[in-house]
């Protein structure tokens, strides 16, 4: 069998060798940027590359139309899931540079494709819709995407090289208000103010966020709080996230915050419409073998990383891939693609994602995540080691699992992905 140094040199080079390919396909991604379920043409551009390439592709796959699916490599082998996102922000298309995820899980899969029979084990390329909302991968998940796989791995755009994104669980939660219009001058007493209810409540949980621990998070706009000064609002709509550390943090401090919207309707004498989401986010569970691996493999490059004990006090987001990772052992490490004052979820991330040095991130992050796969499935060692780090909370993870899908809650929320 061919040794690891080999296989890893070979893939750098055929990576090399499609990197205008690969750079078009990040180009092409960025210029039509599409919301969560909705990423047509970005899942037709990757899954016809991947025909071009002969490479097997399953459209629409584990439920979800924008989702697919790529498998390859000798049977009863090790299997590495690589995954690609590809949704865009509102308003600020690609500032979060998923047009970046989707080429390097591409440029990785295609070149790990083109080892053919010297592949030493399993790849399972995903294409993961709706990161940015929705939690896509936790609906893939429930459906059987990470079945029969023993890692999973992915490389996030940011301002600097990290080996892990600090990440905290997340759920999104809507809910709007009813009560009774009325003249607000002639008849006040005739209604029933729905602006006071929902007022009444973010004051409440603006009371509550004294009283939660430094790792929780409660934060939410008004969308909707009236039509005009002189009617008594009988319809508003308000939208938070609330976070914590873990989803067993995560699940009492929803009920406290569920608590202060109820609070806000009976004092108003409203009612009021409360929907979570379908997918909540969990934390981000890294394995660090896997980690040391990408550590390594990106450093052969030339790329330096960030010290994670220098990250800001409470510098932490959100995303799906937090999910995958209580599944399996996982990476989502930050790859360097804009300056370091930069930061994702700013329309200047989006200009910075199909820069040079987005166009750098594309090849050097294929690169290393394809390397990783090749270390991973040629060294038992250290899937020794990372399955038995796994194991060590495998009871919590499974907990986390369980409570992260709500069959009564909304697709369409969930998440606010990576932020």
């Amino acid at each position: 069998m061919t040794d690891a140094a080999t296989l890893k040199s070979r893939l750098c080079d055929m990576i090399d060798t499609m990197a205008p390919e690969l750079i078009e396909v990040s180009h092409a991604i960025h210029a039509k940027p599409e919301l969560a379920f909705h990423e047509h043409e970005a899942a037709r551009i990757l899954t016809e590359k991947l025909e071009k390439a002969d490479m097997p592709v399953a459209r629409s796959a584990y439920g979800l139309e924008t989702a697919f699916a790529s498998e390859f490599g000798p049977a009863g082998k090790p299997e590495v899931a690589i995954l690609s996102e590809y949704d865009a922000l509102p308003g600020i298309g690609h500032a979060c540079g998923h047009n970046i995820i989707a080429t390097t899980g591409l440029g990785a899969s295609m070149a790990l494709a083109k080892l053919n029979g010297e592949l030493p084990g399993r790849v399972r390329y995903l294409g993961t819709p709706a990161e940015e909302m929705g939690g896509g991968k936790e609906l893939m998940a429930r459906e059987g995407a990470f079945d029969g796989v023993d890692a999973a791995m992915m490389v996030h755009p940011a301002g600097v090289d990290l080996i892990t994104m600090p990440c905290i669980a997340i759920s999104e939660v809507s809910v709007t208000y009813h009560g009774r219009s009325a003249h607000a001058s002639a008849m006040p007493h005739a209604g029933l103010n729905a602006l006071d209810a929902l007022i009444t409540a973010y004051q409440a949980i603006a009371q509550l966020r004294q009283h939660i621990k430094p790792s929780e998070r409660i934060h939410g706009v008004i969308k909707k709080g009236g039509d005009a000064p002189n009617i008594v609002p009988d319809h508003t709509e308000a939208l938070f996230y609330v976070r914590a550390a873990n989803a067993e943090d995560l699940a009492p401090l929803k009920k406290r915050v569920e608590a202060c919207f109820q609070a806000g309707a009976m004092a108003a004498g409203c009612t009021a419409d409360i929907k979570w989401a379908k997918a909540d986010y969990l934390d981000l569970k890294t394995s660090m073998p896997l980690a040391k691996s990408y550590e390594d493999n990106m450093s052969s490059l030339g790329r330096e990383f960030f010290p994670l004990e220098k990250m800001p006090a409470g510098s932490s987001g959100s995303t799906d891939m937090g999910n995958v990772s209580h599944r399996v052992p996982s990476i989502h490490p930050m790859i360097c693609s804009a300056p370091m004052h930069v930061v994702i979820h700013n329309p200047e991330f989006a200009v910075w994602a199909a820069s040079d040095l987005g166009d750098k991130a594309c090849i050097d992050g294929a690169k290393a995540l394809a390397m990783t796969a090749i270390d991973y499935l040629t060294d038992e060692n250290m899937r020794m080691t990372a399955a038995e780090e796994f194991a060590r909370t495998k009871d919590s993870s499974e907990r986390s699992v369980a409570a992260a899908y709500n069959p009564e809650g909304e697709a369409n929320l969930g998440g606010c992905g990576c932020c």
